[in-house]
């Protein structure tokens, strides 16, 4: 009976041009899930990065610290939860995993659902297999010459260029480094391809401060790869400028740093900076040019590839931005989690200027260090918190339902702010 009403509910078309009111929050926003592991909690650990698999049934949270400390040998762990299973505990992971180093980010494998790569504060490398619980490692770099020798902020995972069933880890820490690594049959990840960053080589598009005398590295914070030409990324940096970068780059790098194979230097164009190092950028999936980088001076860029200055700035917070994600499935939605303790969802179709919704993740103001839509269940979208929560917000379909010319407005977009 309830199910027929459901269903007669489903196909009714009552509602049909029904406008959302955006003052009636619950409507357009809804917590859904309250996750965390006591054990890292108690410990004070931070949720540090979040991936949703493949599926988008399952999300994996990273603890670690993101605060000033040594936390390379500081005990913390990956846990995943899968959100479709019956009797599903918010405080008992599926599967726990425990690292031996502050875990900084990870990230989910595009096509194998269970395994998932982590970068660590020690400066490692691992990925795990979360179907064998008992004993999950599958890859690790191991401390070799080709460590990262500073903490990893973000790996991710790239198709092979003659394999796309095939996947490299990528991998970008504050050691001025982009590495790519294999899997090999001895449980041991293996450099294949390698950048560095050095401020000699940037190319002088903007006023950059001078470096300091003897300082030679650009330390990466964070990694995001154009949706239309898979060589292209932009970098984050501490210096707080984009890097507009090249995998097929050949030029060798100005590093003294010893490394297996030869590195090189990536670089093609620097932007505009923010006032402070740029904590997180996204390519727009659905635009070539348009990316956003968001940072510690608390505003949100938009970029064109094409110029050095950015389209727009918003400032979002009178604290740091620290991840700034653009919706899946909405040409002009993106979402920017910030040091207050909100999460701001920004439709530029209402406004260019102010937030349309502002969630309130942590009661105490405490910050919210990460952000990932679901480009699955794309009514999902997860943060994560210096409380080592995670919370899973169910979205409206006003944020979730393109509307027929959003692609073309936001082509009018940048034209419209480039002129």
């Amino acid at each position: 009976m309830v199910v027929r009403e459901l269903n007669n509910n489903w196909q009714s078309h009552a509602f049909d041009g029904y406008e959302v009111n955006w003052t009636e929050q619950q409507q357009t926003v809804s917590c859904l899930h309250t996750l965390g592991y006591p054990p890292a909690q108690g410990q004070g650990l931070h949720v540090t990065g979040i991936s949703w698999n493949t599926t988008g049934s399952v999300l994996a949270c990273a603890y670690g610290r993101l605060d000033d400390g040594d936390w390379g040998t500081l005990k913390s762990y990956v846990c995943t939860w899968n959100l479709d299973r019956q009797g599903l505990n918010p405080h008992q992971p599926s599967v726990v995993v425990e690292v031996p180093s502050a875990v900084m980010c990870l990230a989910f494998h595009p096509i194998q659902p269970s395994h998932i790569a982590g970068g660590l504060y020690s400066g490692e490398v691992l990925v795990w297999d979360m179907s064998r619980p008992e004993d999950p490692l599958l890859w690790r770099t191991g401390l070799t010459d080709d460590t990262h020798t500073d903490p990893v902020y973000q790996v991710l995972w790239l198709p092979e260029p003659r394999h796309s069933h095939r996947f490299q880890v990528l991998s970008a820490a504050t050691d001025g480094r982009v590495l790519l690594w294999r899997g090999s049959g001895a449980g041991q990840l293996r450099l294949s391809k390698g950048f560095a960053l050095a401020v000699q080589q940037l190319p002088r598009s903007t006023k950059l401060k001078k470096p300091p005398r003897g300082e030679t590295e650009v330390g990466v914070t964070s990694v995001a790869f154009s949706s239309f030409d898979s060589s292209l990324f932009v970098l984050g940096t501490e210096g707080g400028f984009p890097l507009k970068c090249s995998l097929a780059a050949e030029a060798a790098a100005l590093t003294r740093m010893p490394s297996s194979v030869p590195l090189r230097a990536p670089v093609q164009f620097t932007f505009s900076p923010h006032g402070g190092p740029v904590y997180s950028v996204s390519c727009s999936p659905f635009h070539r040019n348009l990316f956003l980088s968001a940072g510690t001076d608390g505003h949100v860029h938009l970029y064109s590839m094409l110029q050095a200055q950015p389209l727009t700035s918003l400032q979002l917070s009178h604290k740091y931005l620290f991840a700034v994600r653009w919706s899946p499935v909405r040409p002009l939605v993106f979402a920017a989690a910030s040091g207050e303790g909100d999460v701001q969802l920004f439709d530029l179709q209402k406004s260019s200027q102010k937030p349309t919704v502002s969630i309130t993740q942590t009661q105490d103001g405490s910050p919210v260090y990460c952000l990932e839509f679901n480009s699955q269940q794309t009514q999902l979208l997860a943060a994560g918190d210096a409380k080592g929560v995670v919370k899973v917000w169910q979205l409206s379909t006003a944020f979730t339902e393109q509307g027929p010319r959003e692609a073309e407005d936001l082509d009018q977009l940048e034209a419209e702010i480039a002129t």
